[in-house]
């Protein structure tokens, strides 16, 4: 017995993933989500779209560019967000270097307010002299 597998259109693809059409053809180029072709060049999604676009999403959310989503893409285990252990290294410096990115832009805002604090009391203190 055979499963029949459901396609979908992109537009389905969109309103079933809550991504819009350009995002999905922007995920195509990428090379992150690949659909067949119909004879006249329609695309169709087989149902483990609807996994890849979650997967994809979920490692945009975690700030990976779509460079290096496209090899992490074959890594993930089942149906679930899991990956594969062999990339944990990857992603772990990846989380090290937003969090270098993160303590940078605490110390510039720091030093952002300092100087405005600076700056207004001196305008304050010139306008009560003058």
């Amino acid at each position: 017995m055979t499963r029949e597998v459901r396609h979908m259109k992109i537009g389905e693809l969109a309103r079933a993933t809550g991504v819009s059409v350009r995002l999905l053809r922007y995920y195509e180029e990428q090379g992150l989500l690949v659909p067949s072709r119909t004879d006249g060049g329609h695309r169709h999604y087989g149902e483990g779209a609807l996994t890849t676009v979650a997967r994809i999403r979920t490692l945009l959310a975690a700030g990976l560019p779509t460079r290096i989503i496209r090899d992490l893409m074959p890594c993930f285990l089942g149906d679930g967000p899991e990956l594969d252990t062999c990339v944990l290294e990857h992603l772990r410096t990846h989380l090290s270097e937003l969090d270098t990115r993160i303590a940078d832009l605490q110390q510039a805002r720091t030093s952002l307010r300092d100087l405005l604090d600076t700056s207004s009391r001196a305008s304050r203190a010139e306008v009560s002299c003058g």
